[in-house]
């Protein structure tokens, strides 16, 4: 995108996004610091009474707004019984309302145990999947703890296909050994199954997962950065070319195919979080469940919610948060509209100076109050983002 060929400014909507955490997972991989969870066994009633629960709170908080999406993650929400999304989303749909447009996302393993679910999901309500295919190399899988094999988990994006309109599917680059060569093929494949999303995430090594301990062990050795620099250049390149480029910096997609709910997020718009460990952003407030699921179960058979945190944002919270988000998009943000949202001027949002500088080496772009990095700039967002944002 040039700083010629602006996206016009986000419309402020009331509408909100609701986001339901499943925090149980079959085996945590030993990439992921995401809430899961692994158990034997649940009392699926149990949940699905105190995930209502926790929903009719949020509901009486936020009034009737219509709902514009809804995010089932996890964990592995596809494990979740098809009776329990449903109960879920008519729920929503009587508390709030919904859009005429609603996006009903869903996480789901790519296996066929899964798979053999999407029939009722979909009946269920659910209109997209997002399918955590990972790799297209049966090593690459067995290395990131992937229980599918390439086999199963094309079986199972072919199955989506099918049955919903919209899928998306994650993969996981920049692993270990890779070459430039190895990603360009894994990455023209994926490129070939003509889906209208995909999420594609260098492989972090973060704190707490079991790659961290095999890091710190000299087992594990992460990619050059210079070399996931290549990669991420020849992944920009690759889906611009095949009509699927990216609008957020690990996130590509289609026209008009691009993830609704997560929009509301980078656009800071209001969204409500319930199940273990959900964050939500609502009415200038920050909300925080108990991210345990015994200690979540407990806290809603108490007080009827699951909250753990439920505080006001302070002005400079709403705008450093806005800009974090914002400027991970390819279309940027408005800073009058975070202005208008903070109530802080504009001039206290942004440090100039820095904004020039960067402007002057082709790393960010401004015209008027709409600040964009530009796709050199993602590369090195994580260094830009603490000289621009002066709030």
């Amino acid at each position: 995108m040039s700083p010629e060929v602006l996206l016009a400014p986000p419309a402020f909507t009331e509408a909100l996004g609701l986001y339901v955490h499943w925090p149980f997972c079959v085996s945590k991989c030993p990439y992921c610091d995401f809430n899961s969870h692994v158990r034997d066994r649940i009392d699926a009633d149990a949940w699905q009474a105190a995930l209502l629960a926790d929903l009719a709170h949020e509901a009486e908080k936020t009034g009737r707004r219509p709902l514009r999406s809804i995010f089932f993650g996890g964990g592995t929400p596809s494990l979740m019984p098809p009776r329990i999304a449903a109960s879920l989303i008519e729920a929503a749909e009587r508390h709030w309302g919904f859009s005429n447009d609603i996006e009903i996302t869903l996480e789901a393993n790519p296996n066929s145990v899964e798979a053999a679910r999407f029939g009722d999901l979909a009946a269920a309500g659910i209109n997209r999947v997002s399918l955590g295919l990972q790799a297209l190399d049966n090593d690459a899988l067995a290395f990131l703890g992937r229980a599918h094999d390439v086999d199963e988990g094309l079986g199972a994006l072919d199955t989506a296909r099918r049955i919903f309109d919209r899928v998306s599917f994650d993969l996981i680059y920049a692993r270990p050994g890779q070459s430039e060569s190895d990603w360009e093929a894994e990455l023209a494949r994926a490129l070939s199954f003509d889906t209208g999303h995909l999420s594609l995430y260098q492989l972090t090594i973060e704190p707490g997962t079991r790659f961290a301990t095999l890091a710190a062990q000299g087992k594990l050795t992460p990619v050059d950065p210079d070399h996931g620099a290549t990669l991420y250049e020849l992944t920009q390149a690759m889906t611009a070319q095949a009509g699927i480029p990216s609008y957020e910096i690990s996130n590509h997609a289609r026209p008009g195919q691009e993830s609704r709910h997560n929009l509301i997020y980078w656009r800071y718009g209001d969204y409500v979080g319930i199940g273990p460990g959900a964050h939500g952003r609502r009415g200038g407030m920050a909300t925080l469940r108990h991210k345990k699921p015994e200690n979540w179960m407990g806290a809603v058979d108490r007080n009827g919610n699951g909250l753990q945190q439920e505080v006001p944002l302070q002005a400079e919270d709403k705008a450093r948060e806005a800009l974090l988000m914002g400027l991970r998009l390819g279309e940027g943000v408005d800073l009058a509209r975070i202005a208008g949202l903070s109530g802080l001027p504009i001039g206290a949002l942004v440090d100039d100076r820095a904004i020039d500088r960067m402007n002057d080496l082709g790393l960010v772009w401004r015209t008027g109050n709409r600040l964009q990095v530009s796709p050199a700039g993602m590369l090195l967002l994580d260094a830009i983002l603490p000289e621009v944002v002066a709030v």
